[in-house]
């Protein structure tokens, strides 16, 4: 299985507001760096936009480390939360319907064709991939 690394991060200018996303893939010695955004979303949206917008590129099945500073995608995965939301018809523990269903339905699907590892990141740190990430976000809310 090829080992892909992904970096990926989101902003937004307001919450709601205009935002935008961020994303490198590393594959050997390639380098891919994406971005885009949109002009009425919020933080959450952007960052797993992110992850999404960088899996979507992938060509066939790969072992993944997604790194991100996004508690939010990170912990879904790796507190189980997204396993349990499914459970539950995408409720979450309090009954309450789950926040970017679709998103998270669709991200979801990639870990059945990908073997994927999400690791959190500080953000605005000294990880020049995360810091690089925020760049290319920072940059594409502009065009919004």
């Amino acid at each position: 299985m090829q080992k892909v690394t992904i970096y990926t991060d989101g902003a937004c200018s307001g919450n709601p507001g205009p935002g935008g996303w961020g994303a490198i893939l590393m594959y050997k010695d390639n380098k891919k760096e994406i971005s885009g955004g949109s002009a009425d979303t919020t933080n959450n949206i952007m960052e797993i936009t992110a992850v999404l917008e960088a899996l979507k590129l992938l060509k066939f099945e790969c072992e993944v480390k997604v790194y991100s500073d996004s508690a939010y995608v990170v912990n879904a995965f790796n507190n189980g939360w997204i396993y349990n939301w499914k459970k539950n018809n995408w409720k979450t523990a309090d009954k309450k319907p789950v926040k970017n269903k679709e998103l998270w339905e669709e991200l979801y699907s990639f870990t059945k064709i990908h073997k994927i590892e999400f690791i959190k990141v500080k953000g605005h740190s000294d990880n020049e991939f995360n810091n690089r990430c925020d760049e290319l976000a920072r940059k594409a809310i502009e065009k919004f």
